[in-house]
């Protein structure tokens, strides 16, 4: 903002300046006589000081900050929610949570009667798509709604109840976008979600290796990259395009003893980068407090399109406002039952509602590091009431989970189960529970790098402490089964359902072991009440137990259904190929399982079947190429392994059937594969002679 000038202007003086800065303003608008197109990228999980321009000198970020410098750029910028399917509702609507509906990243749906960013701008003549990078982001979610293209083709898991996440590189994502971007003609509007900097980090070479002591920045220096690739030759397609680049929520990094998000709202989570290109205003840096909700009327602003009443955002101008901010944390009291957070920033002060309240001046205590409950009482009462009459209570929501898409969540490093509580006193508080949180994401994060004994020591370690949690022994017996153990984690999940303690996501678990290890009739039965609902990774279990069965045409039924809820869905058509296999029909096996891998070239069951089906057609050479590629997608496919070596020995390619054997005698289950090892050892002491 201008500082105030000493000098007295004449009203005369006055009036010619008003003029003369209009007049600029007419001019600086003549860049382009074609309507504005807008794009909007959402990055995930990105903190407002990761970024070059916002001051941080460890990362390289320079195509953002090129943009920070052409554009306006808004150091005070809050989500309203610190995990992604919220944040990007209000970022869509225009509305707060508790008017869209999404509280969460599972059990909520958005409803048709709240339009989209996309419906708004299609009913405005506008051309729309939507390229999302992760399953937070699903179409089963509802923010599809308006869209000409809604692009989810993130790779699916192998198994959707694997901790694995579900997600595209940004350069995957980028190239969809930049196809479709060049494809239209007319008025565009585009949104592009960016995932990487989301937990795991693990950024592509070089940034692995410029950032190793630091790999979420690599992820955010990686995705700038990206940008710098993809994005000028779209901008330079209109140079009337509304560019705004935003963050979903940012990233704790140890911040107040949290190490990822969904726990807390301090400002580690809650502050977001905001950056607006418009051809229409000149650059520069705004320090009020803005909103997610605000985009909506800007981009409608913009666009000279209506601003639908009772939207509680308004168009960021130069010169608007600051306004009161609303924001939310219910992920843990909604899995957990711990106390459900919400707050509000009014004025600087920044109030935390918990049985523990926090006030902060985040002007003078930006770091939250300062409690001003006991000395502020006056400012605590005065936000208190603002925000009880602005937002209803936390606690009637209501919502529905599938099981499988709390398995889902797991692997993108939200813990979820579920809790019916309506009391909380300090000891809910989770600013007493921290430590059990980090320990969640710290078993996920375990096991997706590989370290698999100590995930399950500190899996034991929280059921030690507590057994209740829910979480802890669906994520137990995940890691039991993973170790090779299938029949200790049964154990454990029958003996949780036995006892009523299961939750829908543990006997669907229970459900799929039984059925891989021959034990179909009760398999059948733990899935039955499940079957009839709407979840294409519950309707694919359920198909595969009935296969297991011998009823095919059962299955076949499942996974069709599947299919029409979800048409993208890669492992229906992986498991349409293998009953069509199991009934003889290699036809109908090899189409759909080439629909499979058209949508997932790495569904490694698929890859597995491909090869059978050449061997099974006389061609050796095309099914080891098959193999191998399965066994690259999944070391853990023993089977395609064994095949692979006994294969490529017979065909006279011993340097793939010896690296295979390797392979396959070192890591090969020695209790469920005794006698192929043996086999296995024989062979390869013959080829190495």
């Amino acid at each position: 903002m201008a500082a105030n000038k000493t000098q007295k202007l004449t009203f005369a003086a006055i009036a010619v300046l008003v003029l003369l800065g209009g007049l600029a303003a007419m001019v600086f608008l003549r860049g382009s006589s074609r309507p504005p197109d807008v794009i909007l990228i959402t990055i995930d999980t990105l903190r407002a000081d990761a970024l070059g321009f916002a001051g941080n000198t460890r990362v390289k970020t320079p195509y953002l900050d090129s943009l920070a410098a052409r554009g306006t750029v808004f150091t005070n910028a809050h989500a309203h929610n610190v995990v992604t399917l919220p944040s990007h509702a209000n970022i869509l609507t225009g509305l707060y949570p508790y008017q869209h509906g999404i509280r969460d990243n599972a059990g909520f749906t958005l409803d048709a009667s709240h339009p989209t960013l996309g419906a708004m701008l299609k009913r405005a003549g506008y051309s729309t798509a939507a390229f999302v990078s992760a399953f937070s982001l699903d179409s089963r979610f509802g923010l599809n709604a308006g869209f000409d293209v809604y692009d989810d083709k993130y790779r699916e898991a192998s198994n959707p109840l694997d901790f694995v996440v579900q997600e595209r590189p940004a350069e995957e994502t980028l190239t969809a976008a930049h196809k479709w971007y060049e494809s239209v003609r007319g008025k565009k509007f585009l949104w592009i979600h960016l995932y990487d900097p989301h937990a795991p980090y693990d950024p592509p070479s070089p940034f692995r290796e410029e950032y190793r002591d630091a790999p979420y920045l690599g992820e955010v220096a990686y995705v700038d990259d990206q940008l710098s690739r993809f994005l000028p030759a779209m901008l330079e397609m209109n140079p009337n395009t509304l560019l705004i680049i935003t963050g979903d929520h940012g990233e704790a990094l140890g911040d107040h003893g949290e190490q990822t998000h969904g726990l807390f709202a301090y400002e580690a989570t809650l502050k977001v980068p905001l950056i607006i290109v418009d051809p229409s205003q000149k650059p520069g840096r705004v320090d009020a407090y803005v909103r997610h909700v605000d985009l909506v009327p800007t981009v409608l602003h913009r666009i000279g399109a209506k601003i639908p009443a009772g939207l509680p955002g308004h168009a960021l101008l130069p010169g608007a406002a600051a306004s009161d901010t609303y924001f939310e944390s219910l992920s843990a009291s909604l899995n957990r039952g711990w106390a459900p957070l919400v707050g509000m920033i009014h004025g600087g002060r920044k109030y935390i509602d918990l049985p523990l309240p926090e006030l902060y001046d985040l002007a003078t205590d930006p770091g939250e590091k300062r409690n001003l409950v006991e000395s502020d009482r006056r400012d605590l009462f005065a936000i208190r009431k603002l925000l009880a009459d602005a937002a209803p209570r936390a606690q009637d929501i209501r919502r529905t989970v599938d099981p499988a898409e709390k398995a889902q969540l797991m692997s993108l490093g939200y813990v979820s189960g579920s809790a019916e509580k309506k009391t909380w006193t300090v000891a809910d508080d989770p600013k007493n529970l921290v430590d059990v949180d980090n320990q969640l994401h710290e078993v996920v994060a375990l096991y997706q790098t590989g370290q698999l004994p100590k995930a399950i020591e500190i899996a034991r370690e929280i059921l030690r402490r507590d057994p209740n949690i829910k979480v802890a022994q669906e994520m137990l017996a995940f890691m039991l089964q993973q170790s090779e153990d299938p029949t200790a984690a049964i154990d454990m999940l029958r003996r949780a359902v036995q006892r009523g303690a299961a939750n829908e996501a543990m006997k669907v678990r229970l459900g799929l072991l039984l059925s891989e290890t021959g034990q179909a009739r009760e398999a059948l039965e733990v899935l039955r009440p499940f079957a009839s609902g709407r979840d294409p990774d519950v309707l694919n279990a359920y198909g595969i137990a009935l296969a297991d069965s011998g009823d095919l045409r059962g299955a076949r039924n499942q996974f069709e259904r599947a299919l029409s809820i979800d048409h993208t869905n890669a492992t229906a058509y992986q498991n349409l190929g293998v009953v069509a296999l199991r009934g003889g029909d290699v036809t109908a096996a090899r189409t759909n399982l080439a629909k499979a891998l058209e949508l997932n070239d790495r569904l490694p069951e698929a890859l597995n079947l491909m090869g059978v089906l050449e061997m099974k057609s006389g061609h050796p050479d095309a099914a080891i190429d098959w193999w191998r590629r399965a066994v690259k997608a999944d070391p853990r496919l023993y089977d395609s392994m064994y095949n692979l070596a006994i294969v490529a020995s017979r065909t006279g390619k011993n340097d793939i059937a010896r690296e295979a054997l390797r392979q396959f005698i070192d890591k090969a289950p020695p209790q469920r594969y005794a006698d192929d090892i043996a086999t296995a050892r024989a062979l390869l002491g013959q080829l190495e002679r």
